[in-house]
């Protein structure tokens, strides 16, 4: 089923737009590929990217939107990825960068066009955990803005994953969250032995 990949905020993808037309900005960029990248760039598949907040003493994990991501085409693939963030001034270019989460992420959009289902595919980042999910929210005309992970949402691993967490298995929330947040609530010290 194909998956409804929510608009970016206008006045994000301006700026990114902006930098990919900036000489400047695409030749300090820490990016060879973009670097090098012969023919036109392209702006393309923005996904929100929502980062989990350490867990609460009241055991609660929350949610909150980072930044929107685009991946960076050039020549029929993805050699890079763009990222926005919120300021008091409002969406602004933040960095390219690229690695292996570029190519995962494309893995895991091909894949998440062969569910049965409709989604809405987002970013979830672990950062305790170095890690990086795809997220499907199953409500795709949701604010790609707001919200939790609900229960019933898959989130696939990309590539690289923590050990002992498969990549590019789709999970049910109810069924990976708890593993992520005990994995990154932090061990209380205990006093030193007499």
């Amino acid at each position: 089923m194909p998956l409804h990949v929510p608009p970016a905020p206008a006045p994000a993808l301006r700026t990114v737009l902006a930098a990919l037309g900036s000489p400047t900005a695409v030749r300090e960029a820490r990016t060879p590929a973009l670097r090098t990248a012969e023919g036109s760039v392209t702006a393309e598949l923005p996904l929100p990217v929502h980062v989990l907040d350490p867990v609460t003493a009241e055991g609660v994990c929350t949610t909150r939107l980072a930044g929107w991501r685009f991946l960076i085409h050039s020549g029929g693939r993805a050699v890079a990825a763009a990222e926005t963030r919120l300021t008091a001034d409002g969406w602004t270019f933040s960095h390219f960068f690229e690695g292996p989460y570029i190519a995962s992420t494309e893995l895991a959009l091909r894949q998440a066009e062969a569910l049965p289902g409709p989604y809405q595919p987002r970013l979830l980042s672990v950062p305790s955990l170095y890690m990086l999910t795809l997220w499907l929210h199953g409500d795709p005309a949701a604010d790609a803005a707001e919200g939790h992970p609900a229960a019933a949402d898959l989130l696939v691993p990309l590539a690289p994953a923590p050990p002992g967490i498969a990549a590019h298995r789709p999970h049910r929330v109810a069924e990976l969250l708890p593993v992520l947040t005990h994995r990154a609530t932090p061990i209380p010290l205990l006093g030193s032995p007499a």
